[in-house]
């Protein structure tokens, strides 16, 4: 069941360039969280009347916690940036559809590129399987660390600096790597390269897609993708990534 509820910030450090790691209090939240799922996060400033989605990358149940790990883009996660411990934050969560989790044993790729990495360190701590995460950066890594401890991990930069030069398809090839199912989470070309990648391995695959999103809660429509099927809420073939995502099977959707 969804809360929104002012939350105290634990923790907020950065730990790379515009990229900031962010611990909430929050037990109601953190007891119904699950990997692949996102919270809405409200500003201060009545001008911004839009809450900003940002992914959960980790969800500590025990101690009533939750991890989120953003980019800053825009004025309203500039504003998040600067809020420090004891602080508090207005959210809404959880929300959307996370990654299905029981699939048994099986050899597993979390794939996950840019600010799509996050939502892989919870993913990587729940599967019962052989976890492989490919994770792609543009340049600078984080959270190697917390994805080392659950998984096997591979990393390709786009400059080459660290790991495979190129993309997670492209380390996947290089490493020679295997799976029966892909979780994954990333910008549109990025998925829709590892939609195909499924497609021609015959590989079950489930996608988190990355959107602008309004409400947060399918009311607005503001955040579809295009679907194979006709939608029983808009009747056309769209999908409300915030409320039917934003996990779809790669054979659901259009990229």
């Amino acid at each position: 069941m969804k809360s929104r509820e002012f939350v105290t910030i634990i923790e907020q450090k950065k730990i790379a360039s515009d990229i900031y790691s962010l611990w909430i209090q929050t037990e109601h939240i953190a007891k119904g969280a699950r990997p692949g799922q996102f919270l809405s996060l409200y500003s201060q400033d009545k001008s911004h009347m839009l809450p900003r989605p940002i992914s959960i990358c980790e969800i500590d149940r025990e101690q009533g916690r939750i991890r989120m790990v953003y980019r800053v883009v825009g004025e309203g996660t500039a504003e998040f940036s600067h809020k420090k411990a004891g602080e508090q934050i207005e959210v809404l969560g959880p929300l959307g559809n996370g990654f299905p989790l029981d699939v048994g044993k099986k050899r597993i790729f979390l794939m996950g590129g840019g600010i799509g990495i996050p939502p892989m360190v919870q993913l990587a701590k729940e599967l019962d399987g052989e976890v492989q995460v490919i994770a792609g950066y543009r340049d600078e890594l984080f959270l190697t660390e917390e994805l080392k401890e659950y998984a096997s991990l591979y990393v390709a930069t786009e400059d080459g600096s660290a790991g495979t030069k190129g993309n997670v398809i492209d380390a996947i090839y290089a490493h020679k790597l295997e799976a029966d199912l892909i979780y994954a989470c990333g910008p549109k070309p990025m998925l829709r390269a590892i939609q195909s990648y499924a497609k021609e391995h015959g590989i079950l695959c489930y996608l988190s897609m990355e959107e602008r999103m309004a409400c947060g809660i399918g009311a607005c429509l503001a955040c579809v993708c295009q679907s194979k099927e006709v939608d029983a809420h808009t009747q056309v073939h769209n999908k409300r990534i915030c409320k039917d995502g934003p996990v779809f099977l790669s054979t659901e959707v259009e990229l």
